[in-house]
């Protein structure tokens, strides 16, 4: 029996599970408040405060760094590699302190497991980053040359839900193709070839908009909003954050918009459509990608326990496959198997 601590740290909260194997023994939710966190002027700053508070709460369930075979923790915003697990090395630490793609709070999954582990003589691991890229070159192309599209996308929940979804077709990830939609507070839709991820938008700058981001939007008018007396943190805070369903219905709540989408409200029906509208497009654009030879369209996270949204999909979608249902994420999960099929004989990606 293999036991692993995994760590998932948010924004405002650090999520530690402990797995005996594939069985989540342990589940704590370590939540932050806005005053805890408001002497640290970078998230990197946050490291040795949530460390103490992992170690006070593994204390007091009875657990020692001793106990356990490895550590996972979240990856960041690290740069682009292929899907995997990777030990946390001192080439992935240099990198947290001096992220290529700007901080978040997931940046501190692999310094709080690396010092863990360290602490019981142990690896740690991090698995499947938001910075996977396994796209194909022609994928990168954009159409002005010197800016080229990047792979950023929920890559952890997509690569689980498109193993999961493979066996609910009797075969192996690597043997199918799949359309995996991510749709959380941010979305993510992706062509899965045969175990690869060849092709993704990513609400962060293409594709659909989501609750609070503004996907693709006409360059025209971006210009236009750029230009319009905004500074630029103002301009990414306006569309990283405040865009989306947000911007037409000032909430970031999707139970909310169904509720009043069916009670009459004739705005949030239409800015549900909407969203049906444009997640259907992207599953349609990634049918292209892969040839039209699909074996399932996985719809996932969230908003994928909307009986509605899921059928409202499928009445556009339905003809070009069968689609699988699984909702919800499987973050902490997918991180205690990524570092168990290591810990079980698989050889660890290099960073």
């Amino acid at each position: 029996m293999m036991r692993i601590l995994v760590i998932n740290p948010g924004a405002t909260s650090t999520k530690i599970s402990i797995f005996e194997d594939k069985e989540e023994i342990l589940k704590k939710n370590i939540e932050h408040s806005a005053s805890d966190l408001a002497p640290f002027e970078h998230i990197i700053d946050q490291f040795q405060y949530r460390k103490d508070l992992i170690s006070k709460t593994l204390k007091e369930e009875g657990f020692k760094v001793t106990d356990f075979n490895a550590v996972c923790g979240r990856g960041g915003l690290l740069r682009h590699i292929p899907s995997g697990t990777y030990e946390v090395t001192d080439k992935v630490i240099q990198d947290i302190y001096n992220p290529p793609y700007g901080e978040h709070a997931s940046n501190l999954g692999t310094i709080l497991a690396k010092a863990i582990a360290e602490e019981a003589g142990i690896k740690a691991y991090f698995v499947d980053p938001v910075s996977v890229d396994e796209m194909t070159d022609v994928a990168r192309v954009t159409g002005f040359s010197g800016m080229e599209r990047e792979s950023f996308f929920h890559a952890l929940n997509q690569k689980s839900m498109g193993r999961k979804a493979s066996l609910k077709l009797g075969k192996k990830y690597e043997e199918v193709n799949l359309i995996v939609v991510h749709m959380g507070g941010g979305v993510s839709v992706a062509a899965h070839e045969k175990g690869r991820v060849i092709d993704v938008y990513n609400v962060k700058d293409e594709g659909s908009f989501s609750m609070d981001r503004g996907g693709s939007l006409p360059v025209n008018a971006l210009i236009n909003f750029c230009f319009s007396g905004k500074t630029k943190k103002e301009v990414k805070k306006a569309l990283g954050s405040k865009a989306g369903v947000f911007s037409y219905l000032g909430t970031r709540d999707f139970r909310e918009v169904e509720i009043k989408a069916f009670s009459g409200d004739e705005k949030a029906k239409l800015i549900f459509d909407a969203l049906v509208y444009q997640h259907c497009k992207d599953i349609g654009a990634m049918a292209a990608v892969l040839k039209f030879n699909v074996d399932a369209i996985v719809l996932t996270a969230g908003m994928a326990h909307s009986k509605k949204l899921c059928s409202a999909i499928a009445d556009y979608v339905g003809k070009l496959a069968p689609i699988i249902v699984l909702p919800g994420e499987e973050e902490m999960k997918s991180l205690a198997e990524g570092a168990l099929r290591v810990l079980n004989g698989e050889l660890p990606k290099e960073y």
